[in-house]
């Protein structure tokens, strides 16, 4: 198949453009600055532009079968007023780009696997959420909601619509991992609050067997979580990847409210959390090959040879 990708580059997109090629799959980057010193991998073509800007790139769009909508701005900062409108526009604008861009192909066969998050829910405690869990009403929320109905919209062209919400990506040399392990490497990991709230991960591997396995699967559509089925608390998180690093976790939890006073309101993201399970993955046959947080990082720290 011909496949376009959004976000191609960055830490999932790089792992599931190497899965794609493997596959015999051609696979075009959309990327905003070409780089000539950088070798572009056999079966990948890249293509030059600003997905949240209508532009030339639209018009190859419409030459895949699969679009894979991967870009969005990282949300592990403080929140300002700026860094909120980059957050947003960074996926909604993206995402009504490429609908706008698949008119040519009404009518034609063609599947839309668009990112979303967890975050979609909102915060609920320890309740348990699964696809038809309602939306939330906060910032990521919000963001959410939009991100997928903007989404949704292909579905009048004929578009099977794929919304994967992403959960805390697992992976070695970046993503949750990359910012946590300098800490614990110092000895000052530690719970974040009351280290009670809970944290739906997912090991970036079974990450990419999820595209590939929704990709693949025609019957299926709409919002997926792709989250690990065990869920931890941030305590567990603590003790589980402090016991991988060999290194203490006796440090005393740090305050809410210090969390707060630096990070600002994404400090809300790191205290509440949500629990999340993929049933609608399980109920259509999906099995993970690293449900559990422990192997998870038994294998990113420590690679079989």
């Amino acid at each position: 198949m011909r496949i376009f990708m959004t976000g191609g580059t960055g830490f999932v997109g790089s792992m599931l453009t190497k899965r794609l090629t493997e596959r015999g799959h051609a696979v075009t980057l959309l990327t905003r600055k070409i780089r000539t010193d950088h070798p572009v991998p056999e079966g990948v073509a890249m293509t030059e532009g600003n997905p949240t800007e209508p532009g030339g790139w639209q018009k190859e769009v419409a030459d895949h079968d699969v679009i894979i909508n991967l870009a969005g701005a990282s949300i592990f900062r403080r929140w300002t007023d700026a860094e909120k409108r980059r957050i947003h526009d960074s996926r909604i604008e993206t995402t009504r780009n490429l609908v706008n861009a698949l008119g040519p192909r009404k009518g034609m066969k063609t599947t839309l696997l668009s990112t979303s998050a967890v975050g979609y829910y909102g915060f609920h405690g320890d309740e348990t959420l699964n696809e038809e869990s309602l939306p939330g009403k906060d910032f990521l929320a919000s963001v959410s909601r939009e991100w997928e109905e903007t989404a949704l919209k292909a579905e009048a062209l004929g578009v099977r619509v794929v919304l994967c919400r992403f959960g805390i990506v697992l992976g070695a040399g970046g993503g949750a991992l990359g910012e946590m392990i300098p800490i614990f490497n110092k000895g000052l990991g530690s719970p974040l609050g009351n280290g009670k709230q809970w944290f739906s991960w997912i090991h970036q591997m079974d990450l990419v067997r999820i595209f590939l396995f929704l990709m693949e699967r025609e019957d299926l559509s709409g919002s997926f979580n792709c989250t690990s089925p065990e869920p931890v608390r941030n305590k567990e998180l603590t003790e589980f990847l402090g016991e991988a690093l060999g290194k203490p976790t006796f440090m005393p939890s740090v305050p809410g409210f210090v969390i707060r006073m630096i990070k600002g309101e994404f400090g809300n993201v790191l205290l509440k959390g949500q629990k999340v399970l993929p049933e609608k993955l399980l109920n259509a046959g999906f099995r993970f090959q690293y449900p559990d947080l422990k192997n998870a990082l038994r294998d990113l720290l420590h690679p079989a040879p």
